[in-house]
């Protein structure tokens, strides 16, 4: 079979996705069963996968959404804690008295928080941290899952301690002797240092990217959830957007020359909140409108907005002190970062704490469980550590679990099959008929179209292998070596071509459905993912595009010159930007006066 029929064959499950979701706006309950059948029946008929394998692929799968489902049940469950004990209204008090500008708050507490949980956790976590804070905040469910999705591009390729780059990247290219000689010959006999060369190629090229994040986030707050749907109210802020996101990458882009893969994220957003909530309380870099902005009423909202987490301000609480209702975050965030560092040794304690899975129904899949590790265990923890903190009755607490679980199994089923068609997808190779995987056999009928203009694609590839495997880390598995080999064919250094696809994996956790399903559970908003979805493939759009065009106009330089492409594409979309922007500010001016 042809490159180019296997490629769109291998396409189908994800256009399935697309179409049911995106297009259609169906929910992902009634999406997903269709898609996973879509793949196994192409595994199976097309790819001539044993049954057996397509079978342990499907309980791997299952296993990993129980995993998922944990994670999100301890989120939830947090956030409950936190709203019966007062807590969190103490906390809607703290935000409020360093801005009540709902606008500067989701850039301190999704943009700059979501960075430093996302360098410490990775693995969807801040989605589990930041999505419920916004919620209970007060932002609409929806509002905040989206929020929650946008930052989950700059500060991805660096979570977990930099398991992207230093596991995912690593493991696609360690399999490779054309690139341990690339390497040698570079000068770079020690493979750490070879990784973290290309750490930096790629923190250059989202802190470029990254630049935007915050701006585009707010301005599709305001355009979509505002009471006047405009684009021009979020645009507005641009003075302290700009600000923070330079305070974020300025420190990330450092640490990433001078530390190397571990600490971008985790220290670039805790250096970022150190540097912005200050100038945010003595209301530096004001909104050009003037204005104070905010949600419309609850009794406004559009009802696809709510979910199942709501207010309580107008419940008596007794008093509380900042420091003890921050204290369950200050926990969460300490109790990952112990237990994600390998430099400490309570990381590997916990990781040795696994259930193998190995050889699952016969065959080489293989999985280990590592309960201790999960976040959701972390989660649990501070949830009862909270109760006795806050010094909650236990009548209060079980109310708390009660609405948990309600909340957890409505987005049960969409992870049942989500999950297992992934593994089915990417497991996928081995069959009789010969072919790769199908991630595999999509990004070589896209190479095959492509050329020399593969740079600008390169990103692409890598965000629809994340957005399919749930994972930055998953593609980069499967597509670092791939990507290397391509810009081998083409003559052009590979190792950014390799750093394209990190940063395009990253931002490809934007799109990926079971990323969607679970923040969106998080809050109890469920059947809404295409909706979301369509909001951010606007940033992974721009965020792909953007990098690819960077990465072309770097690679081809010394043969084309200044003038190329790529170059022509950084340009219109940094000129575009400042158009919009000065034309903002003066209608923001134009508002405030």
């Amino acid at each position: 079979m042809g490159t180019a029929t296997l490629a769109l064959l291998a396409l189908l499950p994800i256009a399935v996705v697309g179409l049911l979701l995106v297009v259609l706006r169906w929910p992902a309950k009634w999406a997903m069963p269709l898609s996973y059948l879509v793949a196994a029946g192409l595994a199976w008929f097309v790819w001539s996968v044993p049954g057996v394998q397509i079978l342990a692929a499907s309980l791997k799968g299952l296993v990993i959404a129980g995993e998922l489902l944990y994670i999100v049940f301890g989120a939830i469950l947090l956030l409950n804690t936190m709203e019966e004990s007062g807590g969190l209204q103490r906390i809607r008090q703290t935000f409020r008295q360093i801005t009540p500008d709902r606008r500067l708050q989701v850039i301190i507490i999704a943009w700059l928080f979501g960075s430093f949980i996302e360098g410490a956790a990775g693995f969807g976590t801040p989605a589990a941290v930041a999505v419920p804070l916004l919620a209970g905040l007060g932002f609409p469910a929806m509002a905040a899952v989206t929020a929650g999705m946008i930052i989950q591009s700059t500060p991805v390729s660096f979570g977990a301690a930099g398991t992207p780059i230093l596991l995912g990247v690593s493991t696609g290219l360690s399999e490779g002797e054309t690139v341990r000689q690339f390497a040698e010959q570079a000068g770079y006999a020690d493979w750490p240092a070879f990784l973290a060369m290309i750490g930096w190629k790629v923190a250059l090229l989202h802190a470029v990217a990254g630049t935007l994040v915050p701006l585009l986030m707010v301005a599709i707050m305001t355009r979509c959830f505002g009471r006047n749907r405009s684009f021009a109210e979020g645009l507005a802020v641009w003075p302290f957007a700009l600000f923070a996101a330079v305070a974020m990458t300025g420190p990330y882009l450092a640490v990433a020359w001078l530390l190397g893969p571990e600490f971008p994220s985790l220290l670039g957003g805790l250096i970022g909140l150190a540097i912005v909530i200050p100038v945010a309380r003595r209301g530096w870099l004001r909104p050009l409108d003037g204005q104070v902005w905010d949600f419309d009423s609850p009794e406004q909202w559009n009802p696809e907005w709510l979910g199942a987490v709501h207010q309580a301000d107008a419940l008596p609480r007794p008093p509380m002190r900042m420091i003890l209702a921050w204290l369950p975050y200050v926990l969460v965030a300490a109790l990952l970062v112990a237990t994600r560092l390998p430099s400490l040794p309570l990381a590997g304690w916990i990781k040795a704490c696994a259930i193998p899975l190995d050889g699952l129904l016969g065959t080489a899949l293989t999985h280990r469980i590592q309960p201790l590790y999960l976040p959701g265990t972390v989660f649990l923890l501070v949830s009862l550590a909270t109760c006795l903190l806050h010094r909650m009755e236990w009548s209060a607490y079980g109310v708390a679990w009660k609405r948990s679980l309600r909340t957890l199994l409505a987005a049960s089923v969409a992870l049942v099959f989500t999950v297992p068609m992934v593994q089915v997808f990417i497991n996928s190779q081995g069959g009789a008929a010969g072919y790769p995987e199908m991630p595999l056999a999509l990004a070589a009928g896209v190479e095959a179209l492509a050329g020399d203009a593969w740079p600008i694609l390169a990103p692409f590839v890598g965000g629809i292998g994340a957005a399919v495997a749930g994972s930055n880390t998953v593609s980069n598995m499967m597509l670092s070596l791939f990507q290397f080999d391509v810009g081998t064919r083409i003559g052009v250094d590979p190792t950014w071509i390799v750093a394209l696809q990190a940063v395009g994996g990253a931002a490809g956790n934007t799109i990926c459905v079971h990323n969607v399903v679970a923040a969106s559970a998080v809050v109890g908003l469920v059947g809404k993912e295409g909706v979301v979805i369509r909001r951010t493939l606007l940033v992974f759009t721009y965020y792909a595009l953007l990098t690819g065009g960077l990465g072309y106009a770097i690679v081809w330089w010394s043969r084309s010159g200044i003038l190329n492409a790529g170059t022509l594409i950084v340009a219109a979309i940094v000129v575009a930007a400042i158009v919009i922007i000065v034309r903002s500010s003066r209608r923001a001016s134009g508002l405030g006066t």
